[in-house]
C-alpha cells in the first residue's frame, strides 16, 4: 500500500473535524460501538484541568482532553482501541470495556498470563490479550490495517520506536483515527525534545479517570477510585513511624551474572504507584532506577525485604530467585534472605486494577504485622486470602468492572 493510497483511501473517519493541530485540536474519533449505560458530566474544558473533561453538543458527541494528544472529541465510544503498554489495556477493562482492546504492542503473551493471575480473584472479570495483533516499532501500513477506532496510546512514547516521527503520527490521526494515552507518566520522564514543551504529567488514578470518560463509564471510575482511596486510607492509618519501617530493596536478578537490576520504590511516577504509599527506606535509593548493581552492592545494602519484580513469570520466577540468593555464599547473609523475606512482584506499568492487588500485596510483605502476612508464594494465581484479611472487597470490584453496581 503505498502513502498515496492510504491518503486517498476513505475511512469512517473521512469526517474528522478540521480546526487546530492533529493533536490537541479537537480531534473527532469515528466509533461505531453501542455507548456503556453511563452518561458523561458535562464540564467546562476552558476551566478544568487534570480531569477528564468532557463536552457535549447538539449531536451528543463528547471531547476529553490529556496530554500530550490534546483534546479528542467522540461520536459513541470507541469499540477496538491499540494499546502499546499494558496500564492502558488495564484501564480499558476497569472501565468495562475490555473487549475493545484489539491489539497491543508489547508482548501480549506475556501481559496476558500474568494479568489472569491478578483477575483470577475478581469473579467474572478476565482478558483475552494473548492473540493480540501487534509487534514493537511496528509499519505505519500495519496501524492502517488494524483500522482501530483510537490509539489507546502515548503519541509522544510512540515516537521514542525508531520507525517512528511525529509526522508519522499526524498521518495515522489523520487518516486512520486519532491518539489518547500517556506513558511519560509513569517515572515523570522526559519525552523528546518534539513533545517536552506542553507534556503534562498524571498519577495513574487522573489518567485512568480520562480513560474511563474515553469510555463514558465515569460511575465505573468514581466507583473504583473509592475503594482504592479506602485502600489507601487503610494503610496510611496503619502504617509503623518511620523509624520502625523496614528497608526494601525491588529487583530482577541478571541470569547470566552474579548482578542484578534495581528499581525505585519511591520515586515519582505510577511505576511506584503500589509501592510509594507504603513509605518503606529504599535500600538502592542513591542508585538509578533500572540500574545493574552486583552482590556485593546487596550484601552493603541488606535490605529486610526483597521484591522480585516479574516474579510470576517462569523465566524470572520468584523461587528461582530465592534459590539463588540463598545458594551463593556472597548473599546467603543478607537479611532478607536470612529471614525468608523474598517476595514476588506482577508488574510496573500497571493500571488501576494492577494497582488495587499490588498495592494490597506490597502492603502484606512490607508490614504482615499490621496487614497480614503474605502467603508463600510459589506457582499459580495471586494467593486466596482469608475474607477478613483481605485490604479490599474483590466482589466489589468485580461488580464494578461488570456493571452490576
Amino acid at each position: 500500500m503505498s502513502d498515496s493510497d492510504r491518503v486517498e483511501t476513505p475511512t469512517r473517519r473521512d469526517y474528522l473535524k478540521g480546526g487546530g493541530a492533529l493533536l490537541g485540536g479537537g480531534l473527532l474519533a469515528g466509533c461505531l460501538g453501542g455507548s456503556d449505560s453511563e452518561s458523561p458530566e458535562t464540564t467546562d474544558q476552558t476551566t478544568v484541568q487534570n480531569t477528564a473533561t468532557e463536552t457535549s453538543t447538539d449531536n451528543q458527541s463528547y471531547s476529553v482532553t490529556m496530554s500530550p494528544a490534546g483534546t479528542v472529541e467522540f461520536e459513541e465510544p470507541p469499540e477496538s482501541v491499540m494499546t502499546i503498554l499494558p496500564h492502558h489495556a488495564d484501564m480499558a477493562t476497569a472501565a468495562g470495556h475490555g473487549d475493545a482492546v484489539s491489539s497491543m504492542l508489547y508482548n501480549p503473551g506475556y501481559n496476558d498470563t500474568l494479568w489472569n493471575k491478578f483477575l483470577e480473584r475478581l469473579p467474572g472479570v478476565s482478558v483475552d490479550w494473548a492473540d493480540l495483533s501487534g509487534s514493537w516499532n511496528p509499519s505505519k501500513e500495519l496501524l492502517y490495517e488494524l483500522d482501530s477506532d483510537l490509539h489507546l496510546d502515548d503519541p509522544a512514547y510512540m515516537t521514542t520506536m525508531g520507525g517512528w516521527t511525529r509526522d508519522d503520527i499526524d498521518e495515522i490521526t489523520e487518516n486512520v483515527a486519532p491518539w489518547f494515552g500517556n506513558t511519560f507518566s509513569n517515572a515523570n520522564k522526559q519525552p523528546s525534545e518534539a513533545w517536552a514543551d506542553n507534556y503534562e504529567y498524571y498519577t495513574l488514578w487522573e489518567i485512568f479517570q480520562k480513560v474511563a470518560a474515553v469510555f463514558q463509564a465515569e460511575e465505573r471510575y468514581e466507583a473504583l477510585q473509592s475503594v482504592h482511596a479506602e485502600l489507601l486510607s487503610t494503610i496510611e492509618s496503619n502504617l509503623p513511624p518511620e523509624d520502625e519501617r523496614p528497608t526494601a530493596a525491588m529487583i530482577i536478578l541478571n541470569q547470566s551474572q552474579d548482578s542484578m537490576y534495581v528499581y525505585a520504590l519511591n520515586e515519582p511516577g505510577f511505576l511506584t504507584a503500589h509501592t510509594r504509599p507504603l513509605g518503606a527506606t529504599d535500600a538502592f535509593a542513591g542508585v538509578a532506577t533500572e540500574s545493574s548493581v552486583d552482590y556485593e552492592a546487596l550484601v552493603e545494602a541488606d535490605p529486610d525485604v526483597i521484591l522480585c519484580l516479574a516474579g510470576m513469570s517462569e523465566y524470572r520466577h520468584v523461587t528461582k530467585t530465592r534459590d539463588r540468593l540463598s545458594d551463593d555464599s556472597t548473599t546467603a547473609s543478607v537479611s532478607a534472605v536470612e529471614n525468608g523475606r523474598i517476595y514476588t512482584q506482577g508488574g510496573r506499568n500497571q493500571g488501576p486494577i494492577m494497582n488495587l492487588f499490588q498495592t494490597e500485596m506490597a502492603a502484606k510483605q512490607l508490614y504482615p504485622e499490621q496487614f497480614g502476612e503474605w502467603p508463600t508464594y510459589t506457582e499459580g494465581p495471586y494467593p486466596e486470602i482469608p475474607e477478613d484479611e483481605q485490604l479490599f472487597d474483590r466482589q466489589r470490584v468485580a461488580d464494578i468492572i461488570n456493571g452490576d453496581f
